[in-house]
């Protein structure tokens, strides 16, 4: 599932709209973290962004995976019972 939810971490992140209006913010972050980036070169708010794009695509996972889980273990108990339902036609 960890796998799964990072694959989709991913993808989120990488299909927001970059033209997205923005909005100033302000963000407290421990001392030593802040000069480490910043002595890397780190653009802060560009990492601040891919930080919350994660954590939001993170969290609409986890809650889609939650609010689906009955269907999701039904699905599973009838492939268990029955078996695929088209798995004659598989060529593999």
């Amino acid at each position: 599932m960890v796998a799964l939810l990072n694959k989709e971490i991913v993808m989120l992140t990488v299909n927001r709209p970059r033209s997205a209006a923005k909005r100033a913010t302000n963000v407290s972050l421990p001392e030593d973290l802040l000069s480490e980036a910043k002595a890397l070169q780190i653009n802060i708010s560009q990492a601040a962004e891919a930080g919350v794009a994660q954590a939001v695509a993170r969290t609409r996972s986890e809650r889609w995976l939650a609010e689906n889980q009955d269907a999701i273990e039904s699905s599973n108990t009838f492939v268990e019972k029955h078996g695929l339902p088209l798995a004659k036609y598989r060529m593999f």
